[in-house]
């Protein structure tokens, strides 16, 4: 299988490279390319790989404008560290993405996906539902109340309310009054989905914070802190694949 690579760090090329290793040693990496200018020219001069795995903000512009200039006829696996916006497009096609920081089971399941597609005309449709997605207005409907359980009570919280979810052995809501409640949901994936992404981030597998729960951001050699505020002590360690979303949405 050849694959080509399309990331503008160079750490995370590499990481990715290990894991498509000890995934199948016969997987084949083409090229690494850090840009959308030298992908355009890459294009242009090489035959198409069997899959390509692409960053989307990449330090030149948007991966998407590579694609929509050529006649793309292998699949693409997106990773990003991108807004909820783009995770909520993505998961609306067939076409699958990874989060940054990259899990290796994550992304054997992505290329176990990509096996399993044979037909052209399906992933050229995939890619132009994809595209057209990305650009169009998201009118959903977000949750602002949610029911959860204390001491065997059902109590709802609005979305004001709260200050963070947190995995731990089970979902737990902690509002900005510091207290704890039991989720009724059974994912943060699917918390995170009902969720408005102009208040509230995915910062990492365990936490997702409401904006008005942050105290002071710390830059790190890992990426960034965030210490939420009192009553909390919550000190969040973020990625730096997902600083740069992080302190956008911030912002």
């Amino acid at each position: 299988m050849r694959i080509l690579i399309i990331e503008d760090e160079p750490l995370v090329a590499k990481d990715l490279e290990n894991l498509l290793r000890k995934i199948d040693e016969n997987i084949h990496v083409m090229k690494v390319l850090s840009s959308v200018d030298s992908a355009k020219k890459w294009f242009a001069t090489n035959p198409s790989p069997d899959l390509i795995l692409s960053d989307i903000q990449l330090s030149d512009g948007i991966s998407f404008d590579i694609f929509e200039k050529i006649n793309l006829t292998c699949p693409i696996i997106f990773t990003t560290a991108y807004d909820n916006y783009a995770i909520r497009a993505f998961k609306l096609n067939s076409i699958d993405y990874l989060l940054k920081p990259i899990d290796g089971k994550e992304l054997t399941a992505a290329i176990d996906k990509y096996r399993s597609l044979t037909s052209e005309s399906i992933l050229a449709e995939q890619l132009k539902s994809l595209m057209g997605s990305w650009n169009q207005p998201t009118h959903k409907k977000y949750k602002e109340r949610f029911l959860t359980l204390h001491r065997n009570t059902l109590v709802p919280v609005t979305q004001n309310e709260i200050a963070f979810f947190h995995k731990e052995e089970l979902i737990y809501l902690h509002t900005l009054s510091n207290e704890r409640y039991i989720s009724d949901h059974q994912t943060m994936d699917e918390i995170e989905s009902l969720l408005n992404p102009e208040f509230f981030f995915r910062v990492n597998r365990q936490f997702i914070i409401h904006i008005q729960s942050i105290g002071r951001i710390k830059t790190t050699h890992k990426g960034l802190t965030v210490q939420l505020k009192p009553p909390f002590n919550n000190e969040i360690d973020i990625s730096r694949e997902k600083a740069v979303a992080f302190k956008s949405w911030a912002g």
